[in-house]
């Protein structure tokens, strides 16, 4: 007995002196033993720990690397969801984002920020109970993430223990932070791919996402990732009583054992952010890392409980990001859209110009306001950029290379499409056509209802949505559902094979999930992660029509904008003759358990595949079945929601693709061990 305690105790001091060890080389970058001795001492503790398996703990420094490739990630639910940050892109913009936010509340003080460098990686969400890390999760969408617990734990500056002191009695502390690439290890990791003949990763982001969704955590490992820590919760105790602001938080991350990235600043105006912005557009490029923009908070978290969020932001934050890449083209036309909302939207169609990396021949001119800022015209020279490196934009007009003969745009004031007369509400910037009849309208709600965040009805593009309205066949989400294979046989480009496949798929989105259906609606300002929100709080439709719009809006995430929309969507009787309809035709309108966690056949429930070149024994559809009948889902196209490469001999330019994306390849053997497993 005596012995056993001994060597308990000796193992308790092994794994509490590699720690320090550990945080004081990867967090505070100042070593307190050379390599060897911390090698040494770590076989010592892993032999150990062989002879008394009984004693392994999950915060021991053995356990950061799994010995076993996972099989898939699990989508999880967040404990409080990742917002996504507002964006600014220039210091007028960051005030006018301080208007906003100080229309939202009474307080007319002075107050502080936090500035901290917007690292460019992959956001990732770490949960501690009793000070053990038990979970890491992806962002996802902000509600679901996926479980990556066994590929964060290789990352040597996230603390498998917290060290708390005299807060030992925390029961469960969320975490959330960026993972990244060093720009050395990047380069090397580049290098290493470029000897051994492999597509080369297109940036340290792109790596980082793609290394934190490796099934194979030796293989992370090895990847060196880093992770700085920038967002602290708290349960089981008042928040109040331990951090009253962001500093503080920062602070408190650091005693804990977090990275914290150092340059973060404490700014009593906004001028100071100011500052700190402009000192960093250049001396970024010194660093070992790669960050596209600052991140401003408000420091304190009494006034951040105050301003709440919008349906996707929180009001108290926002990213101010530094100028894309702006290349110059030329404005051929002007065009004008009509959304599922009425609004008409200007679109600048330009000839076409590279513009980070992808081929941008059309921008948004968003409004009226937007075109008479601009001043712009056809015919015009403009400066356009990718705000956000996503959405293409007209920045400015060069008058000085303007045509003569050029003439101002003016908006107009009847619907294009169905040619009844446009209105503009005082309080808003965008022009509506309020003509419900509207096809423009109808066609524009039929592609919500049908997109991949909604129902997902695969096969209705635009192009179908289009005849289906023109030739009169729908007239609202719920004629979809009354179609039959002749109609669709009698439209453009459409066999009978093709026909019977799409009503099929009009009938499997019955299944779809209530959040889905609440969210393809398209209630305004009504978002995928709202639905999800308001579905979670009414689980059925009927609850949800006879809410209070002040229970609405107390739901954490909703606030007094959406809870207003909401309320007065389902008060129209048109809509309520809908819901009717579509509840008629079998779609969900009450939630029911997630049964994907349970299935343990599922393996490959919520994964989406991609398969390329010629498999050794298996045909394509025989693959493709598989992997359904494992709850996969296999698309043509790689993209960045391509979960598997299904790799064959001859691959061509989806392999590339993947590479570049950083995407998990299988060949065709993997596949079959994973099936499997499945079936054991």
């Amino acid at each position: 007995m005596t012995q056993i305690k001994s060597e308990i105790k000796q193992i308790e001091e092994l794994r509490q002196l590699l720690q320090q060890a550990s945080y004081a080389y990867y967090v505070l970058d100042a070593p307190i033993m050379e390599d060897a001795v911390y090698d040494r001492l770590y076989r010592e503790l892993q032999q150990m720990e062989i002879e008394h398996p009984e004693l392994v703990r999950l915060d021991s420094p053995t356990q950061r690397v799994g010995e076993k490739p996972a099989i898939h990630f699990t989508s999880v639910r967040h404990n409080i969801p990742l917002y996504s940050l507002e964006n600014a892109f220039d210091i007028d913009e960051l005030q006018s984002w301080e208007q906003r936010w100080r229309r939202q509340t009474p307080t007319t003080d002075a107050v502080e920020y936090v500035s901290e460098l917007k690292i460019d990686g992959s956001a990732i969400a770490l949960t501690y109970e009793n000070g053990i890390l038990v979970r890491g999760a992806t962002r996802g969408d902000g509600i679901m993430g996926e479980d990556i617990t066994q590929n964060v734990r290789t990352i040597r500056s996230i603390p498998l223990r917290l060290n708390l002191g005299d807060l030992e009695n925390l029961e469960k502390v969320e975490v959330r932070g960026e993972a990244f690439l060093p720009l050395d290890v990047f380069r090397q990791i580049n290098e290493e791919r470029q000897k051994a003949g492999e597509q080369l990763f297109a940036n340290p982001r792109n790596a980082a996402a793609g290394t934190l969704r490796q099934l194979d955590s030796r293989i992370v490992a090895k990847r060196r990732l880093d992770f700085f820590a920038y967002t602290l919760h708290i349960s089981g105790m008042d928040d109040a009583s331990i951090a009253n602001t962001q500093w503080e938080a920062l602070e408190l991350l650091e005693k804990m054992g977090f990275r914290v990235n150092p340059n973060h600043k404490l700014c009593a105006s906004l001028a100071e952010v100011a500052e700190y912005y402009q000192y960093w557009d250049t001396e970024r490029l010194n660093l070992p890392y790669m960050t596209d923009g600052v991140v401003v908070k408000l420091n304190s978290f009494k006034l951040q409980e105050q301003l709440g969020f919008t349906q996707k932001f929180p009001r108290w934050a926002v990213a101010l990001k530094y100028p894309a890449e702006e290349a110059p083209t030329r404005v051929e036309n002007i065009a004008v859209n009509v959304g599922r909302t009425g609004a008409l939207t200007p679109l600048a169609q330009m000839r076409p110009v590279q513009l980070a990396g992808t081929t941008v021949s059309r921008a948004t001119l968003h409004n009226s306001d937007r075109v008479a800022q601009l001043d712009i015209r056809i015919g015009d020279t403009v400066i356009v950029r990718k705000a956000g490196e996503i959405i293409p934009e007209v920045t400015r007009v060069l008058t000085e290379l303007r045509p003569p003969d050029s003439q101002p745009f003016v908006m107009p004031t009847h619907c294009p499409v169905c040619n009844q007369p446009v209105v503009r509400e005082s309080d808003e910037a965008v022009t509506r056509c309020v003509n419900a009849s509207c096809p423009a309208i109808l066609k524009g709600e039929i592609e919500h209802w049908v997109s991949r965040d909604a129902l997902d009805i695969k096969g209705v593009g635009e192009k179908l949505v289009h005849q289906l309205v023109d030739k009169n066949l729908v007239h609202s989400v719920a004629d979809l559902y009354d179609l039959t294979a002749d109609q669709l046989c009698a439209l453009e480009r459409m066999g009978k094979k093709s026909a019977e496949k799409l009503i099929d798929a009009i009938a499997q989105s019955k299944n779809q999930p209530w959040s889905r259906v609440l969210y393809g609606l398209g209630i305004r300002h009504v978002g995928s992660v709202n639905a999800q929100l308001l579905t979670q709080k009414y689980p059925t439709v009927d609850q949800l029509v006879t809410a209070k719009q002040s229970d609405i809006a107390d739901i954490y995430g909703i606030g007094a904008e959406i809870a207003q929309s909401v309320y007065q969507w389902f008060r129209i009787n048109a809509n309520q003759t809908l819901v009717q309809r579509l509840q008629l035709t079998g779609l969900q309108f009450v939630a029911t358990e997630d049964t994907t966690v349970s299935n343990s056949n599922q393996k490959f429930a919520g994964k989406t595949f991609v398969i390329t070149g010629t498999l050794p024994t298996l045909k394509r559809d025989e693959a493709k079945a598989l992997i359904q009948k494992a709850g996969g889902k296999v698309t043509d196209s790689v993209s960045k929601k391509t979960d598997y490469l299904v790799v064959g001999a001859d691959a061509g330019s989806k392999l590339e693709k993947a590479q570049t994306l950083g995407i998990n390849q299988l060949n065709e053997t993997q596949l079959l061990e994973i099936l499997e497993d499945s079936q054991n």
